[in-house]
């Protein structure tokens, strides 16, 4: 038999964003992040993700630190290691299309402030969303990786996907990423996609899933052999559940076979020690919900990911509906059906999920519809794969209202100036005009924190001078 060529498998490490994100609503502190992060610079990851998806706005919103801040803090500590954030296209970090400027600039600053590696993903696989990221990732020498929102679903064919690579191949992307953000991919399924997709362009292919309905490890493992170059797996504290599978495990798997990682499971054990305790201490406190951690095979039926299953349970928990979350559940792909049938990542998973909320809980269907899902049946958001149900658009929009076909953004002008205007007492860095662009309210809410914080530190220095404290 001859001897299969030495293909060493990459990884990326997931734990600092999307393995909290998923687990424990994003709420792991850059001060308990820093300590370790000498150490993870250390293993030779192919990349570390670490920006981008919920953390920009949990940062903010619930941890009151500045997210720009983190980032700089990542980039002084990893010296040997490329950083990766996720990316949501048109809509940067935030829930709506944004102006190209606004796109553009967005995209230089996560670059000039330490960012390698940018996946962009539309949560619709509207291409048109993709070009501006990528053009302005291009320009900054910054990788631009595409990741396609995979997804079931009549539309979602073999052809689909290798003609939407092709695309993207072409539109000037470094590489493609498949985003299961759902557990949806099954191992013999993978096979074929990466063994088609490996056929039909040049550039990498770097396979993302979450454990949530409990194939991920094996769908990794047929991807590597179908010729997969890279996987996101998360240091087993934040792995499993609704996170990505164990990086220790995977790299077990390979261990001696043409697919080995080289990483060294003694530095990794140390990594995973040091995370143990922080996983421990939110499972006590109710952070981490143990609902999250198991496997649910429903999740094939109802395509939901793992960072909207943690959400639909604290909006029903908020509402003294828990008992409603398998009713709602079972709503989420008719919902999903009625607008055209999105993958569901972010913002189209909350979208759909919070319409599915509404619906259950108050006995009626669309009795009452969320802006946003009057945005996606409207085409505020782009094309979807199948059409939105027209008698559903009908009704909550109007018989007269106009859809938008174009491109979304054409439709947007340009606003970084207007936003600078906007937010130009509170600007003490670039990247403030940014912040509050995404979320003006939360932005506004940190700025005033970040002021107190400093009128206190500037009080306790001049105290020291004039003699108030020892020195």
């Amino acid at each position: 038999m001859a001897e299969i060529e030495k293909k060493p498998v990459k990884i990326v490490e997931t734990i600092l964003r999307d393995a909290h994100q998923s687990l424990i609503a994003t709420r792991m502190t850059t001060e308990q992040m820093l300590p370790i992060i000498e150490k993870m610079d250390q293993v030779g990851y192919h990349a570390v993700e670490c920006w981008g998806g919920a953390t920009f706005d949990a940062s903010l919103r619930f941890l009151k630190e500045d997210p720009w801040e983190r980032l700089r803090k990542f980039r002084d500590g990893f010296k040997n290691t490329k950083l990766q954030m996720l990316f949501r296209g048109q809509n940067i970090l935030g829930y709506r299309p944004y102006a190209d400027d606004v796109v553009e600039y967005f995209v230089q600053k996560s670059a000039a402030n330490g960012i390698d590696i940018i996946r962009i993903f539309d949560c619709l696989n509207d291409i048109r969303n993709l070009k501006t990221a990528v053009t302005a990732a291009n320009k900054e020498k910054a990788h631009a990786q595409v990741a396609m929102s995979y997804t079931l679903g009549d539309a979602y064919t073999l052809d689909y996907w290798v003609d939407l690579a092709k695309r993207i191949e072409d539109m000037g992307a470094n590489s493609i990423c498949v985003k299961d953000m759902a557990g949806l991919l099954v191992p013999y399924e993978a096979t074929e996609l990466v063994t088609a997709l490996k056929e039909a362009v040049n550039i990498p292919i770097e396979m993302h899933t979450h454990y949530t309905s409990g194939v991920a490890s094996m769908t990794y493992m047929k991807s590597v052999e179908a010729g997969a170059d890279i996987i996101d797996t998360a240091m087993s504290p934040f792995a499993l559940g609704t996170s990505q599978p164990a990086t220790e495990v995977m790299v077990e798997t390979f261990k001696g076979t043409p697919y080995d990682t080289g990483l060294d499971q003694k530095l990794l054990s140390e990594i995973a020690d040091y995370f143990r305790p922080i996983r421990d201490e939110a499972l006590e406190s109710g952070l981490l919900n143990p609902k999250n951690l198991g496997v649910n095979i429903k999740t094939l039926l109802y395509q939901v990911p793992g960072g909207m299953l943690s959400n639909l349970t604290s909006q029903l928990k908020e509402q003294g509906a828990e008992e409603k979350f398998y009713e709602v559940l079972e709503e989420v792909p008719r919902v999903r059906k009625d607008l055209g049938e999105p993958p569901l990542v972010t913002p189209s998973s909350q979208i759909v999920g919070t319409q599915a909320v509404f619906n259950v809980l108050m006995g009626e269907r669309y009795k009452m519809a969320t802006k946003e899902t009057k945005d996606i049946l409207a085409g505020k958001y782009g094309a979807t794969v199948k059409p939105v149900d027209a008698q559903l658009q009908k009704k909550i929009l109007g018989e007269n209202a106009e859809i938008i076909t174009c491109r979304p953004a054409d439709l947007i002008p340009n606003e970084l100036d207007t936003l600078r205007k906007e937010c130009e007492q509170w600007i003490q860095q670039d990247e403030d005009v940014l912040t509050y662009a995404l979320f003006p309210q939360v932005a506004v809410d940190f700025f005033k924190y970040r002021q107190a914080q400093q009128t206190k530190v500037d009080a306790a220095v001049a105290d020291t001078k004039n003699g108030a404290y020892p020195v």
